[in-house]
């Protein structure tokens, strides 16, 4: 629970304070140093593990790969990755093959990746593929992405999923007219777009935001607080990356960046809790890459350690650092 809710260290002292520790407990402790991407931590848990004679399982190792794939450690990966078979008989499933899909492309090693889907067992799922998918739009490899998007709707013509990581690909390289097809297509399906929404929980209650949301009673404190933000982030020589503006607008992709969700819903942290205590903020889609580098300006200005915990992972940003270092 503690990990869940983006506080390790408060995990680890009741896993510390166990008299007994079974494969649940032990595999808790390293999916949750893995999702806060402590991927050391996460290996050396996982090794104490096996020193105190307790077998590993199905989901310890996906743990361990996810760690694996959460800091790039390839050889890492494929060493755990062939001896959970040969050492503890435990045949790989689709979540392991997508852990290592996850940690050849997080890499940019896609054309191993892809070689390494037709070599599985049995035909890749849409999970996997849209790993793989995922891996291309942020390498920006249309080719392999193009293809993966094939194979997933081969399977499901109506995958949404699929549809929006071709149109984000498109439009991170600039291909405004394939985009546009995309949604088209999108659009004669009936297939909406999940919204990007950001929630922070103050005193009891959750705050939920999405992209430009002006519904909150406090909105005109929260662009204000955001504003000052902008200003001073630009002293210590933040500059907007508008790549990550997926819209075909010329004028104010500024502005754009500033309404995301995860943006707002950090400033509204900023002004409604101590500041002594750090800002936790959740996310239901992979966080932006402008937001992911003004939180760390953020986290230098306000002095305050930010937690953001999307889709994939939980980020922790003090002191101007991140600690997924920038790979995620």
């Amino acid at each position: 629970m503690y990990s869940r809710c983006g506080d390790i260290e408060a995990a680890f002292q009741v896993f510390n304070g166990m008299g007994d520790r079974n494969v649940i407990s032990w595999t808790s402790m390293v999916t949750g140093y893995a999702k806060h991407g402590f991927a050391v931590r996460a290996l050396e848990t996982f090794h104490k593990m096996l020193e105190a004679g307790v077998r590993p399982n199905e989901i310890t190792y996906i743990a361990v790969l996810s760690a694996c794939s959460h800091v790039g450690l390839i050889s890492e990966g494929w060493k755990h990755f062939k001896s959970m078979s040969m050492e503890h008989g435990i045949v790989p499933r689709m979540e392991h093959y997508a852990c290592m899909v996850d940690l050849l492309g997080r890499s940019g090693c896609l054309e191993e990746a892809m070689e390494f889907i037709n070599s599985m067992p049995f035909n890749a799922d849409a999970f996997v593929l849209r790993t793989f998918l995922g891996a291309c739009r942020v390498h920006g490899n249309i080719n392999l992405g193009k293809h993966a998007a094939k194979m997933i709707l081969e399977q499901d013509p109506n995958d949404t999923a699929a549809y929006i990581l071709l149109s984000n690909l498109y439009a991170y390289t600039g291909q405004w007219d394939e985009v546009a097809e995309t949604r088209k297509n999108m659009k004669e399906k009936n297939l909406t777009k999940e919204a990007g929404c950001s929630w922070i929980e103050v005193e009891n209650k959750v705050h939920k935001f999405y992209a430009a949301d002006t519904s909150h009673p406090q909105v005109l404190e929260i662009y204000d607080e955001l504003d000052q933000l902008a200003l001073k982030i630009k002293e210590l020589g933040y500059v907007p990356n508008t790549d990550f503006v997926l819209h075909d607008v010329e004028e104010k992709k500024e502005q754009y960046l500033f309404q995301h969700s995860e943006k707002i819903a950090v400033a509204f942290g900023f002004i409604s809790t101590s500041k002594s205590k750090p800002v936790r903020v959740f996310k239901n889609l992979r966080v932006c890459g402008d937001c992911h580098t003004a939180f760390k300006y953020f986290s230098i200005v306000k002095g305050r350690e930010i937690v953001v915990r999307d889709s994939n992972r939980f980020h922790h940003f003090k002191d101007g650092k991140c600690s997924c270092d920038d790979y995620w």
